[in-house]
């Protein structure tokens, strides 16, 4: 049986904008630190319909991924009626899990906020076990996108 090696340097990553909401503010105006964790999910789930891994795919696949592990470093606010540009990158990892980083602009391109996730397969069918190892339509998609060699 082949090894199967991770590719090294290729990122793969999707931008999309969101418009600030009026209920995402404080009363001072500005977005509520906790939105940003839904900014980064915005992105996450724009990432996984372009690349073919959101989270109806895993489904269709009988698995699950919440999250484990999530941080945010705010830089700048955003504010009220700001449209913000979501940069998602996926980390490549040889674990049973999906890392993503995050980097939000605001319209002037000013980086305001990055962050990361870690998210983890569970079994959606039964019991709701973790993997221990990558599911093989996971190990599949990282093929197919370039993430591991033959």
């Amino acid at each position: 049986m082949k090894k199967r090696t991770l590719s090294k340097h290729k990122e793969i990553s999707h931008t999309s904008q969101v418009r600030v909401r009026f209920v995402e503010t404080d009363p001072l105006g500005i977005v509520w630190h906790g939105n940003y964790i839904q900014y980064f999910e915005d992105g996450r789930e724009a990432f996984g319909r372009q690349h073919g891994i959101s989270y109806l795919d895993q489904k269709e696949f009988g698995f699950a991924t919440p999250i484990v592990k999530s941080s945010t470093d705010h830089k700048l606010p955003l504010r009220y009626g700001d449209v913000a540009t979501i940069k998602t990158i996926y980390v490549d990892s040889p674990a049973a899990k999906m890392v993503f980083r995050y980097e939000i602009y605001n319209q002037n391109e000013e980086l305001v906020c990055t962050g990361e996730t870690v998210q983890v397969f569970v079994d959606n069918i039964g019991e709701g076990d973790l993997a221990l190892t990558a599911p093989e339509f996971f190990m599949d998609w990282k093929k197919r996108v370039g993430l591991l060699d033959d």
